[in-house]
């Protein structure tokens, strides 16, 4: 079977692309059956749900908690952990089994989907993503779990249920409530130790696994330089760049938006959506505000009641997202840090971006400028045709929309449930472009060609 599938012209990405089509068309099926549901829902409202689920965005049409039963809220959560572990894992050992084998070529396009630099780490990275995945979910869920009383949810299954269900929509950046209002349930709005949890995890979540896999091995590096010094009194070996560039400069824009975007709200919100809490609450709700459009999902506060220039900051905040190879969508961090480190090179007149002793690759350079312009376009599509689907709707609500699908957030302006079918399946698309990446689409589409062994003349064309 293996050897007729090798000529039906499957790559890395195309696979990548189907395994989630099928996760989709798979959860759809089990949404659909009446164990799932309270009440009998349409194929859109399943469909809708399911990719929202399997692309960890957030986005609902129907209430979780209501709308659901147990089994269909389990259905929902298996969906999040497989989105969130990423098919493109499991794709890279099935394409082995496809191929006979994966070739050279075909390790370096999933490498280049994954954003793993060393063929060999793609066959070794499953293992690392369940053991990190699955590890800190069960810290988070137990952090949750010691934030919830009895008065809460009386019942202790219910409770551990309730601990589970929200430490992995957290770690995966999913935004999937059992609560019917989400965090803003009144009796959760002000439980600030439950929401610094959901931070803690969705935080993690958004910075990647190549980087949580990185800040572990220099933790690593570190506890051994301590325990050389302290107990073997021998010459400390300096291991140079145990902290690889791209982990730095993610780092830095990571927290450096999680600073910026919290005072912004802070200070923008303070007498508006914060007026209710007190003390260290309504910093605690703004960094919750500020963090939760690193395309995590949840709300603690009524996004339709913010300031407009609040919206704003929420929508430039989802629309650069998570950071690579995340359960996180958007632009990405790095491509942000790249964007705005070429704009500071060009006013500066080099040629070459340097940041930190280091060159930043052209290739990066140019990966960067097209996942922008393809963003700015695939949003441009979106927001034209739901616009021309629900014409009474106002432009700053279909852009809040269409962002929050493409960058897999799920936060809304209160429109989702009112779209018409139309606009429900565009935000569908937008969804699992956002999720598989435009980049992605275009590989599996798109015929790899040949490194040529000649270069033409190169020509300056006038830009500004």
């Amino acid at each position: 079977m293996f050897s007729r599938i090798k000529y039906i012209g499957i790559n890395p990405a195309r696979l990548f692309i189907l395994s989630f089509l099928g996760l989709i068309i798979i959860g759809t099926i089990l949404l659909l059956l009446p164990v799932s549901t309270t009440h009998s829902i349409s194929f859109t409202d399943a469909l809708f749900t399911t990719t929202s689920a399997v692309c960890v965005t957030g986005l609902i049409v129907l209430d979780t908690s209501k709308d659901f039963t147990v089994f269909g809220q389990t259905i929902i959560m298996l969906l999040i952990q497989c989105g969130g572990l990423g098919i493109l894992t499991f794709a890279s050992y099935f394409s082995y089994f496809f191929k006979g084998g994966s070739s050279f070529e075909d390790q370096l396009a999933m490498g280049d989907i994954s954003n793993i630099d060393k063929t060999d780490d793609i066959f070794k990275t499953l293992k690392r993503i369940l053991i990190i995945t699955l590890g800190i979910e069960a810290v988070g869920a137990l952090f949750i779990f010691t934030c919830l009383s009895p008065a809460l949810i009386p019942s202790f299954g219910e409770r551990i249920y309730f601990s589970v269900f929200h430490s992995i929509s957290a770690f995966c950046n999913a935004g999937f409530s059992t609560l019917p209002h989400g965090i803003m349930e009144s009796r959760y709005v002000d439980n600030y130790s439950f929401q610094l949890s959901l931070i803690f995890l969705f935080v993690l979540g958004g910075l990647g696994f190549p980087i949580v896999i990185n800040i572990l091995k220099y933790l690593k590096h570190l506890v051994r330089r301590i325990f050389r010094q302290i107990f073997n009194h021998k010459k400390d070996v300096h291991k140079p760049w145990v902290m690889k560039l791209g982990s730095k400069i993610n780092l830095v824009t990571t927290f450096s938006l999680i600073i910026i975007g919290t005072v912004l709200i802070f200070v923008n919100e303070y007498d508006n959506i914060l007026a209710s809490h007190q003390g260290p609450g309504k910093a605690i709700t703004a960094l919750f505000t500020a963090t939760t459009p690193r395309t995590a999902g949840f709300n603690s506060v009524d996004f339709s009641q913010l300031h407009m220039s609040s919206v704003v900051i929420i929508i430039i905040l989802m629309w650069i997202g998570a950071s690579p190879a995340s359960t996180g969508g958007g632009i990405k961090t790095s491509t942000f840090a790249i964007a705005i480190l070429n704009c500071i090179n060009l006013a500066k007149g080099r040629k070459n971006i340097e940041v930190y002793s280091r060159e930043i690759a052209d290739i990066s350079v140019r990966r960067a400028f097209a996942v922008i312009t393809l963003s700015f376009i695939v949003l441009g599509i979106g927001s034209l045709l739901i616009s021309f689907f629900d014409e009474s709707l106002r432009m700053l609500d279909i852009i809040f929309e269409s962002v929050s699908a493409y960058s897999t957030v799920g936060l809304s302006l209160g429109i989702t449930s009112g779209l018409s079918t139309a606009s429900k399946l565009v935000l569908i698309v937008l969804m699992f472009i956002g999720r598989i990446t435009t980049l992605t689409l275009l590989i599996a589409f798109f015929k790899q060609v040949r490194t040529a062994g000649y270069v033409y003349p190169s020509e300056e064309i006038l830009i500004n």
